[in-house]
């Protein structure tokens, strides 16, 4: 690696600090908290804002907020990550931590659509396929997505709708797929139980996008010969720490 540059460090720990907070800051405080000379911090501010990556707040007079420039690069960076690329490769680390099969999904009406998926090296094994769709209503990755929804969107997809069962011990009564979803958003991770396969079991977590937004959900299925309640809490956990990871290279910075 090359010499790094004084100054330009010093420029991108300013910008980074408006990451926290409110997102604005004043010269002063900038001062302070990266401990530069005041004549330093003047030029860097002034050169920043001159390239629109600050702006000055004008209603509050010697604060400064991220600018135009910020969020371009900001954005063309998003355009470059791949929710599938990126999906493979969290779950292929997860897969590698528990040796159980990992799916990455996103909801499609009221399907979900697995675009990612990884492999247990077990020989009992969940039999499935990238690409693959399922209904929603019988997954634990559908149901975290589906618990994710605004109320009104939900009733709009289920409303009307059959929930045809995939097992005997599928959801297909829409107030008990509403009570179990309202489980879901007060636990944070979704599970089902030989609900779309009479041998398997599976838990998710939702994925997030830099705006907060549940974009997709992180599972993972074990064979029932391999399942217990202390395995369940395990891979839960598990599951939801793979999702974070996922949704930090898609941006998410935390919050909703």
């Amino acid at each position: 690696m090359g010499r790094l540059v004084p100054a330009v460090a010093r420029a991108f720990d300013i910008l980074e600090l408006f990451l926290q907070g409110d997102g604005t800051l004043s010269a002063p405080e900038i001062t302070r908290r990266l401990q530069l000379p005041r004549t330093t911090t003047h030029e860097l501010l002034s050169t920043l804002t001159a390239r629109s990556y600050l702006v000055p707040i004008p209603e509050q007079p010697g604060r400064y907020r991220l600018g135009v420039r910020t969020y371009q690069l900001g954005s063309r960076y998003a355009e470059q990550l791949d929710l599938a690329a990126e999906g493979q490769n969290v779950a292929r680390e997860v897969a590698e931590t528990c040796d159980e099969t990992v799916h990455v999904a996103i909801l499609e009406d009221t399907d979900v659509i697995y675009i990612a998926k990884v492999d247990s090296t077990h020989a009992v094994r969940m039999v499935s396929a990238a690409g693959r769709r399922l209904p929603a209503h019988c997954t634990a990755v559908g149901k975290m997505l589906l618990a994710a929804l605004p109320e009104g969107e939900l009733d709009a997809r289920i409303e009307g709708r059959d929930l045809v069962g995939m097992t005997p011990d599928s959801i297909t009564e829409p107030d008990a797929l509403r009570a179990a979803l309202a489980e879901i958003r007060a636990r944070g991770t979704a599970s089902e139980h030989q609900e779309s396969n009479p041998d398997v079991s599976c838990v998710a977590a939702p994925v997030r996008d830099r705006a907060g937004r549940v974009v997709a959900a992180l599972s993972i299925s074990a064979p029932m010969i391999r399942w217990s309640v202390q395995r369940e809490g395990e891979l839960a956990e598990l599951a939801a720490k793979g999702a974070a990871d996922l949704s930090l290279r898609l941006g998410h910075r935390g919050g909703r």
